[in-house]
């Protein structure tokens, strides 16, 4: 009898495990709650050596496993690449912790920058022709070949989108004069004033963005960033 008595309190306070997820959401980490043994000769071992907070395995955001330094807060990224080495140890997911960020970041960055467009009647698409043409300086004029070139779309799209400027009056179309058969794209004086204002704003947006970072962090980051888009930028290396 005694053993049996023995048994159903074991099973009693075993049965009292709550599983709880960790403080943020999606935290892979787990902790266990355990309340007290009836018997207090069991030995409790459920939570490990390292107590009932510690990280199980891999799952850890933090540490030399690809996670943050001993100090940094973990961000959603270190949280999904914890979730995705535990669900798939199998798989190398070290591209995600540079990547994922870009992407988030990139995120960010066009919300500012439909913002600092849209306070100034623009769309991002207008602003990506008219700073092209801003950029090629006096008299700020390009072909619709380089227009093309610069902003990545197809000449239909181009086309259309010259057509909608020039019927707000922020480019105007002419004849090339060495080629009868081509068009030359000016930036209008309302169109230089809006870009130039819009320009403005998405700055001291990105400077924002970019705040939490030294000038050799920059420097470190753009280093990084030119080296993996220039296998994919056409003609990078050029003039």
């Amino acid at each position: 009898m005694q053993s049996r008595a023995r048994y159903a309190n074991v099973g009693r306070a075993r049965a009292c495990i709550v599983y709880v997820e960790a403080t943020r959401p999606r935290d892979p980490r787990l902790r266990f709650v355990t309340a007290p043994h009836s018997d207090p000769g069991e030995p409790d071992d459920l939570d490990g050596p390292d107590g009932p907070d510690a990280p199980d395995g891999p799952d850890a955001p933090d540490g030399p496993d690809g996670g943050p330094p001993d100090g940094v807060v973990p961000d959603e990224v270190d949280h999904i690449v914890a979730a995705w080495r535990r669900e798939r140890p199998d798989l190398d997911v070290e591209p995600m912790r540079v990547l994922s960020r870009v992407t988030r970041l990139a995120r960010h960055l066009d919300r500012e920058r439909s913002r600092a467009f849209a306070a100034h009647q623009l769309e991002t698409w207008e602003f990506d022709v008219l700073a092209a043409l801003r950029r090629a300086g006096e008299p700020y004029q390009l072909t619709p070949g380089q227009l093309v070139r610069q902003t990545m779309v197809t000449s239909g799209t181009m086309t259309n989108r010259v057509d909608r400027l020039a019927a707000r009056g922020l480019v105007s179309r002419a004849v090339h004069p060495d080629d009868r058969r081509g068009v030359l794209v000016t930036l209008t004086a309302a169109g230089r004033e809006h870009v130039d204002a819009a320009l403005s704003d998405l700055l001291g947006a990105e400077h924002g963005i970019l705040g939490s970072l030294t000038a050799e962090q920059c420097d470190d980051l753009a280093g990084s960033l030119r080296r993996l888009l220039l296998r994919y930028d056409p003609g990078a290396g050029t003039d």
